[in-house]
């Protein structure tokens, strides 16, 4: 089975029913969702701020463009629109591949203008790592290392104080 991690980000609108979608919208590829959690914006500070979560996603036979192409279903359906002027600017809903492993449980490595991986930036990255240890509490990003070991190093762990877990907004549908 193909696995690969995915986190979710929302600032505008209904942020937790905008994930909540989303995670929906994995259906039976979905094996594990993250707790949720508040946080500040990073790279454009004049916006509201994040609800932020991570799955762990599951399909056989899947490759990375397989899970780009989902993440641009998801993005679509959760009414994303992009604006080149600001890079890091608020949104809707936004998902990135952040890793992906094979069928044979070896991490694929990319380096592609649409597609790295890992996830350029995901070991500097709070919003990701934190959530990330809520299901794989043992995780390791390739190439980066223990999860935890990046979390805990300067400048992600000052980064983490802003973060609030949000466990009154569960992924899951209380429907």
């Amino acid at each position: 089975m193909s696995q690969a991690i995915l986190a979710l980000g929302s600032n505008l609108g209904d942020r937790i029913a905008t994930l909540r979608a989303a995670v929906a919208g994995l259906g039976d590829e979905l094996l594990l969702a993250s707790g949720v959690y508040e946080t500040p914006p990073w790279g454009d500070a004049d916006q509201p701020a994040y609800l932020n979560a991570v799955v762990l996603v599951r399909r056989a036979g899947a490759d990375a463009r397989y899970w780009l192409e989902r993440v641009r279903e998801l993005e679509a359906a959760g009414g994303r629109v992009r604006d080149p002027q600001r890079r890091f600017g608020p949104r809707t809903l936004d998902v990135d591949v952040i890793a992906v492993w094979d069928d044979a449980g070896e991490p694929v490595l990319r380096d592609d203008p649409e597609l790295t991986l890992p996830h350029p930036r995901a070991h500097q990255r709070a919003f990701v790592l934190r959530p990330w240890i809520d299901i794989q509490p043992y995780g390791r990003l390739p190439g980066h290392g223990w999860l935890t070991d990046l979390l805990n190093a300067e400048p992600v762990a000052g980064d983490a104080l802003g973060l609030s877990p949000r466990p009154e907004l569960p992924l899951e549908s209380e429907s």
